[in-house]
């Protein structure tokens, strides 16, 4: 996918008020960890984060998705009655029908003329929706649209967190629902429109897409009909198929962006913890000095990992006007998006 005319005009978060850390949940675990003999400090020592945030449990995902979508809008050089289309691109979503993205929408009071769509492709929704949105603004169908997502695994930590304390669960029984300990919460939000409506604004050059389906029941979660979610993965099958997914793309990406790799000044990735991290940057032979990372505090956020470690990379000082920079997504699927900004 090449893009011409397509840019990123504002981009905004929102944070949950709730901080879970890693020893908070092996305090909650202490008669599991004790009966099992598994040592204090494992999680934060085998996957980097130290705490995860969260929205209370009731909060919904339209909710999330329109508080950073209002700030997006705040930022924003264009008035709320000119977006063309909001598209809410969360694993999270208030209920199968209407569309999330109806609720954003009149959270936000956008126009009736405005589209609404949800879009969801686990992890990678969000850079999903650049594309899809981004073709819409270079064919000239519409000039401006929101995009945003709202994550909350606070149901889906409780869960775990209930079941990882059953009596009958074992050192090789636990292992699927390990993932989950990794979720946190957060929003974000971004303005797209057509590049000549916003200059100086960072520009969407190309997407590189490509699909492991066979890989597809390496994660699988839902929710148990009582509005409570649940996830199970088999994390080193899930680590191992992601890495060889993202070579086939990497080298996909190189020749439809045109970029080499010493050309790049940044790196932006879907944030899982400090193995997968490690082992994607040695496998594809990139530089980690390049790479910015928020799994620490944040966990994995979903949809909302990449885009959110953008804007805080933005913010830090870390991504600067002029920067190549490559995102690098990934969802279970498996499905694999690469995009190149040039800032």
């Amino acid at each position: 996918m090449q893009f011409s005319h397509v840019a990123i005009e504002s981009l905004a978060y929102d944070t949950p008020p709730d901080v879970l850390t890693s020893d908070a949940i092996e305090e909650e675990l202490s008669e599991t960890y004790e009966r099992l003999h598994l040592p204090k400090g494992r999680l934060e020592l085998m996957t980097g984060i130290q705490s995860r945030k969260f929205y209370p449990i009731e909060t919904l995902p339209s909710v999330i998705s329109a508080n950073a979508g209002k700030v997006a809008l705040e930022k924003s050089r264009f008035a709320k009655d000119e977006i063309d289309l909001v598209v809410h691109a969360a694993v999270c979503r208030d209920r199968m029908e209407p569309s999330t993205a109806s609720y954003v929408h009149g959270l936000l009071g956008l126009s009736e003329e405005a589209q609404i769509w949800d879009l969801s492709n686990a992890c990678l929704g969000f850079l999903n929706a650049i594309t899809l949105v981004g073709s819409l603004i270079e064919s000239g169908q519409i000039e401006r649209a929101l995009v945003c997502s709202g994550e909350n695994g606070k149901s889906l930590m409780d869960w775990t967190l209930d079941e990882l304390k059953r009596p009958e669960q074992t050192r090789k029984s636990i292992k699927p629902y390990f993932a989950n300990l990794t979720i946190g919460g957060g929003g974000v939000a971004a303005v797209l429109c057509r590049s000549d409506l916003a200059p100086g604004s960072p520009q969407v050059l190309s997407g590189t897409v490509r699909t492991d389906s066979a890989s597809n029941l390496l994660c699988e979660g839902g929710d148990s009909g009582q509005g409570e979610l649940h996830m199970l993965t088999d994390s080193e099958e899930l680590l191992k198929a992601g890495i060889q997914l993202a070579k086939t793309t990497w080298k996909a990406f190189l020749s439809e962006s045109g970029w080499a790799p010493d050309s790049i000044d940044r790196f932006i990735c879907h944030q899982v913890g400090s193995a997968h991290r490690r082992q994607l940057f040695e496998s594809l032979q990139l530089d980690m000095d390049k790479d910015y990372i928020t799994y620490p505090n944040w966990g994995n956020v979903g949809s909302v990992s990449c885009p959110l470690t953008l804007v805080k990379a933005i913010e830090d000082g870390f991504v600067q006007q002029g920067d190549k920079v490559s995102l690098l997504g990934i969802g279970s699927g498996l499905s694999c998006l690469m995009m190149a900004l040039q800032f």
